[in-house]
């Protein structure tokens, strides 16, 4: 490759993980055209045309083009109605909104994934004296723990589920060992709940999990799930926001959430942001195939240099991340900056551990995007604890993830 220098044992590691990874690439292609053809029917079915893409001012009342985006999410992802804004800040913020809008002082929520994510933790209030954590406001916090062997506790969830207002799955793994649950997996959870609550409202976090399979958790048996446009269903285009999909009273009393009771969804001006959100959705089957072909091939590589990888090179995923654990910070920091090198924007950066806010220590975070933050971008980043793993994710284009890739393990290799 003349445009970068590699050595000839990197050069030969990535001809022999290409060679591994190939079985993978075909059932992500093949996946991708089924999501596409979801996607492109969506398109079609509301008439989508460009007078959809000029955005509001001020209140932004008679926002068609918003509207009609709303549907098509709901259409590609199997709800009844959705709430795709710009207002929504990440991911975390989606979630929250939904959860917020489902609880009130005296109900209980149930997350049978185990501990949420960093940053949902203190949302929940399960970190810090926070003000306005659902705690805070009254509302109660159990959780089933995973099995030994990372799987939901299906007995268990029988057993505590019946007095559950709201039941939470995270469907990603987050900073942790367990692999993320599929579809199927879901699936099961919600007809264990079902068994002993008819009336428990069931949300999915459903980050880095969109088009990853050609069923989501609204398929399954779940009643609304969230997640953010700068991850899988942004398609790398979005600048920014979130989403939330369900069960049509769920998604308006979220939006009631994130605006105001009497104003809900009725308002929320898309300024220029149109045509991108629909664009990205349009690209998100595609870049979602790249950020799992460059995933496939990151965790062949390091299987032949010798690291623990999870999901495995040939294993079936269920989102766009890959944990690769190093054991050491000094391999982590190394790793990270190989990743941050190989990045379209920002390549002569250095990252370094940060006191990240809505974490409980240090993370290292290599990401040069176009949008900050963007992790359907290429992007790495860990807590900087053991066993010191680094969480893989993104690459617009599966031709920059492979450079990435190799120019991470050429910083492995490097004395």
């Amino acid at each position: 490759m003349a445009s970068f220098e590699f050595s000839d044992k990197v050069l030969k590691i990535s001809e022999q993980a290409m060679e591994m990874a190939r079985p993978a690439f075909s059932a992500i292609d093949a996946n991708a055209e089924a999501n596409t053809a979801k996607v492109l029917a969506a398109f079609q079915k509301h008439r989508v045309a460009e007078p959809l893409f000029a955005g509001t001012t001020g209140y932004g009342y008679d926002d068609r083009g918003r509207e009609v985006l709303e549907d098509i999410f709901a259409d590609v992802f199997g709800g009844e109605a959705g709430l795709v804004r710009m207002n929504f800040v990440n991911g975390t913020h989606a979630i929250g909104t939904a959860l917020f809008s489902l609880l009130g002082p005296g109900d209980t929520l149930l997350s049978i994934s185990g501990a949420p994510y960093d940053t949902l933790q203190t949302v929940v209030g399960l970190r810090g004296n926070v003000c306005g954590s659902l705690t805070y406001y009254g509302v109660n916090y159990e959780q089933v723990e995973l099995t030994a062997e990372g799987k939901i506790d299906i007995p268990a969830v029988k057993q505590k589920a019946g007095k559950a207002k709201s039941v939470f799955i995270q469907r990603s793994r987050g900073y942790t060992n367990r692999e993320a649950f599929t579809v199927d997996e879901i699936e099961e959870a919600c007809r264990a709940v079902r068994e002993v609550n008819k009336s428990a409202a069931i949300i999915v976090d459903n980050c880095y999990g969109e088009f990853v399979d050609i069923r989501e958790p609204l398929q399954a048996g779940a009643d609304l799930m969230a997640g953010s446009l700068i991850k899988n269903p942004g398609g790398g285009i979005a600048r920014g926001g979130g989403y939330v999909v369900g069960r049509k009273d769920l998604v308006e009393s979220a939006a009631e959430r994130l605006t105001m009771p009497g104003i809900g969804g009725e308002c929320g001006a898309t300024h220029d942001f149109m045509r991108t959100l629909y664009q990205g959705f349009f690209l998100a089957p595609h870049t979602v195939a790249q950020a799992l072909k460059t995933a496939v091939f990151s965790a062949a590589v390091m299987e032949l240099l010798g690291y623990e990888t999870s999901p495995g090179a040939l294993s079936r995923r269920s989102d766009i991340i890959q944990r690769i654990t190093f054991g050491k910070p000094e391999a982590l920091i190394k790793f990270c900056k190989g990743i941050q090198s190989g990045s379209p924007v920002d390549s002569f950066v250095s990252p370094e551990p940060w006191e990240m806010p809505g974490y409980d220590c240090p993370v290292i975070m290599a990401a040069g995007a176009f949008v900050q933050g963007s992790s359907i971008e290429l992007s790495a980043d860990g807590p900087m604890r053991p066993p010191y793993s680094a969480y893989l994710q993104g690459a617009l284009t599966f031709e920059s993830g492979k450079l990435g890739i190799m120019l991470a393990a050429e910083e492995l290799l490097r004395d």
